[in-house]
């Protein structure tokens, strides 16, 4: 295995150690799980004959930076001396802008108390659509109650304008809620709150987790366990799914999630999410309108107290993913590959680049044309990798934990 903090070639093949122990699908590595005897009945995450090809991309590493405990990471525009500047988030509540060409790290001021605990704290950032005219940036955060709901959590989504870029000191003016869960729970899980536009700019999908209660999902009367549909103002388009309700559920564009944390349109214009399991069950969704993905009904992996759950096949009205992964490989964040200007790594053209924290790994998978997905490769990082990005062709991955390093890919 590579050592942590040595730049070396990464090599081909999925490490079959990795294959013979089954972790929790859980972004926390506290929770162990043992039991690898379910079995998939959707597509399999073992490798293909395509994955086995000689022409596989090879890579090294570059550490930029470093981090305590981050967990998402956008691109900003960029400058005119050419430098690619990322915003990365760290859970305990600070925002980075980093340059990538020094490793230089600028705190911006002004952003909002998270609670910071568990798997919450600061989340997802991304960049509006307009944010060349607007400077306006979304955030994700875990956010702690009072009153009623005090020692609860929830999820809650901001929107805030960037400001001062240019000075050296950037800050968050102009803060505002868009979205956020409408009930708070005991416990600091599966607040998912991952964040994505949609190509055409006009779209907000907020990934809501079921905060570890199952029952939220298949429950139309809370946004838990959802993908949400937003305008980016925060108001409900009028073509959502259960729009006709007149309630809550007019949010929802799919149901019966338990932890999305990666989410992605490829370039045909299909949203695409990777979904934590319990015990075994990882899942590669195709979401589409109105969907329902069977969770806690239905899942290809076990509750964790070892009792079983009706796989998929057994309820067809519960939608199946596309690929599942027993063991489970954890995965953390969904980025696709489009070559850009750089095209570092031009055999990935259109696939899927998945984090994955318990496996340790990047995961490519590839998706056809009839919506069919199949792991093609699986890279050992030696370390948790909470996030991956595609900038230009380029590609940059985020370990997980204290000391995590910004690593740039650097193709042999």
């Amino acid at each position: 295995m590579k050592n942590k903090y040595i730049s070396a070639p990464l090599s081909l093949p999925v490490m079959i150690a990795a294959l013979m122990l089954s972790t929790a699908a859980c972004s926390e590595p506290t929770a162990v799980d043992t039991d690898n005897t379910k079995q998939s009945n959707s597509a399999t995450a073992t490798q293909t004959d395509k994955a086995m090809n000689t022409d596989e991309p090879e890579f090294t590493t570059k550490a930029v930076a470093t981090f305590s405990e981050p967990w998402a990471m956008t691109t900003l525009p960029k400058t005119a001396d050419g430098s690619l500047k990322l915003l990365v988030t760290q859970k305990s509540g600070e925002l980075f802008v980093v340059d990538t060409q020094t490793g230089t790290k600028t705190k911006v001021t002004g952003v909002p108390e998270v609670a910071y605990g568990g798997q919450g704290g600061l989340g997802d950032v991304i960049l509006s659509p307009d944010f060349a005219t607007s400077n306006t940036i979304y955030l994700s955060h875990a956010e702690a109650g009072s009153g009623a709901d005090s020692n609860k959590y929830g999820a809650k989504v901001i929107k805030a304008t960037l400001t001062d870029l240019d000075t050296g000191k950037p800050s968050l003016k102009n803060i505002s809620t868009i979205w956020q869960q409408n009930k708070k729970i005991d416990g600091q899980g599966h607040y998912s709150h991952r964040l994505l536009f949609s190509p055409d700019g006009r779209y907000l999908y907020i990934s809501s987790g079921d905060r570890q209660e199952k029952e939220p999902a298949q429950d139309m009367s809370l946004n838990l366990g959802k993908i949400i549909r937003l305008y980016p103002d925060g108001t409900i388009p009028d073509d959502n799914p259960y729009i006709s309700n007149n309630d809550i559920s007019a949010q929802f564009w799919s149901t019966g999630h338990r932890n999305v944390l990666g989410m992605a349109f490829d370039e045909s214009g299909r949203l695409w999410a990777n979904e934590m399991g319990p015990r075994g069950g990882d899942e590669y969704n195709l979401i589409t309108k109105g969907n329902n993905y069977g969770w806690p009904v239905v899942s290809n992996g076990r509750n964790y107290s070892g009792i079983d759950i009706p796989d998929h096949d057994t309820r067809p009205e519960f939608e199946p993913p596309k690929v599942s992964w027993t063991p489970v490989i954890s995965p953390s964040s969904l980025s696709i590959y489009t070559s850009g200007s750089q095209n570092d790594f031009p055999a990935w053209q259109g696939d899927a680049l998945m984090s994955g924290l318990s496996s340790q790994a990047l995961i490519v998978v590839d998706m056809d044309a009839a919506g069919n997905a199949n792991e093609r490769y699986r890279y050992d990082m030696g370390a948790r990798i909470r996030n991956v990005l595609t900038v230009e062709g380029q590609v940059w991955l985020l370990e997980d934990g204290d000391e995590a390093r910004l690593l740039q890919l650097l193709p042999q």
